[in-house]
């Protein structure tokens, strides 16, 4: 089964080869920590221009990771270069994170990135980024013009399209329902699946073209949304450059970080001691702590779950209704996990007695949420 997401493998990785020396033919071999045999990489296409008809070798000096590919990749390239551009931070992550927290400008800088992409028959897309890898290029055999580097730019976008439709597995139209006609719990279980699996694609697209001066029309192309496109080309063909630049300026919008639910009154009261209850695990628990990350994160899930399925001052299906909060019982049970997992990893005993008390008033919400849905399955 493809995986929804990309294989990065960069931090497993201790050093390979990428062969582009045969015109429309890349192959290599890559050397993942923990295996003595190398991958091979037999794929259709060709890198960009500064790769194109030549030998690169790469070295991670520090392979720490571990990555679980088939002997064999056979398929397609994506995008290949050495010269894609990316923010790095000037200083270690963890100090960049924490500065940027405080509000603060650590300073960044813009650093050629090697980017090996390519979509696997048996392991989706497989993706390598990274700035700290030592490379060594050969002399190209044959050189690649700046219009066939174009045309495999494009063809590395049909890729991206192909393997996200394969992932999205967009359902059939479905002719309108007779009115007064409900879906039920199963039927809208169906469609949060494929708008998770929207989600998810969506989310590897923003990833990859977010430093592109044409993301917009290379997401709406990935994702399959050629309305879009149609309606971009119009707004092109008919726009004027000053208007243009006005709305651009009127678009931006201020986003303020501070945790605020707004008016609480009317809020279903789940979904008030759900919010409660992510305030206190983002203003309580030590989010360096993975485990604690993740209790978090997942309580957060849970209140945007809840509010999806029961804010509003309209009434929604009970179909839909009951497949949200299927989803959010199985994130609690996730967070429950988690917060056991936080909890032996705690051993000062002011704080587990605070997170105790979290998870505790955690699982009277489970409870409640689950009472709930018993309720509306008995109607």
């Amino acid at each position: 089964m493809l995986r929804t997401v990309a294989n990065r493998i960069e931090s497993a990785v201790v050093r390979g080869e990428i062969d582009n020396t045969v015109e429309g033919r890349t192959i290599g071999w890559i050397w993942l920590l923990g295996r003595a045999d190398p991958v091979t990489l037999d794929l259709a296409g060709d890198c960009w221009r500064d790769l194109a008809g030549a030998r690169l070798k790469f070295r991670n000096p520090e392979a720490t990771g571990h990555a679980q590919l088939d002997d064999l990749q056979r398929g397609v390239v994506g995008d290949m270069t050495a010269s894609r551009k990316c923010r790095v931070p000037l200083i270690p992550i963890d100090d960049y994170l924490e500065a940027k927290a405080a509000g603060e400008d650590p300073g960044e800088v813009w650093k050629n990135t090697l980017y090996l992409e390519w979509f696997s028959e048996s392991d989706g897309r497989v993706v390598i980024e990274t700035t700290d890898y030592e490379l060594e290029l050969s002399d190209p055999e044959w050189r690649m013009d700046a219009d066939a580097e174009e045309a495999q730019k494009l063809a590395n976008l049909q890729a991206m399209r192909d393997f996200l439709e394969r992932i999205i597995d967009r359902r059939p139209f479905q002719p309108d329902r007779p009115e007064g006609v409900e879906d039920d719990e199963f039927e809208w279980e169906k469609r949060l699946k494929e708008s998770d699996r929207l989600t998810d694609a969506y989310q590897e697209v923003l990833e990859k073209y977010m430093n592109d001066p044409d993301a917009e029309r290379k997401e709406a192309f990935a994702m399959g949304w050629d309305g879009m496109l149609e309606a971009m080309a119009d707004k092109q063909e008919q726009s004027d450059p000053e208007d243009e630049e006005d709305d651009d300026e009127e678009g931006w919008m201020e986003c303020d970080d501070d945790m605020d639910f707004g008016d609480r009154e009317d809020e279903h009261p789940l979904i008030q001691e759900a919010e409660d209850l992510a305030v206190r695990a983002f203003t309580t628990l030590d989010r360096e702590s993975e485990a604690a990350a993740e209790v978090a994160s997942l309580i957060g899930q849970v209140a945007a779950k809840l509010a999806g399925a029961l804010c509003g001052d309209y009434e929604r299906e009970i179909g839909f209704v009951l497949a949200l909060l299927k989803r959010c019982l199985s994130l609690q049970n996730e967070a429950l996990a988690a917060f056991n997992t936080l909890l032996e990893q705690t051993p000062e005993a002011d704080r587990r007695r605070a997170i105790e008390a979290l998870r505790d008033d955690f699982h009277l919400l489970r409870g409640k949420t689950s009472e709930m849905r018993r309720e509306l399955r008995g109607t």
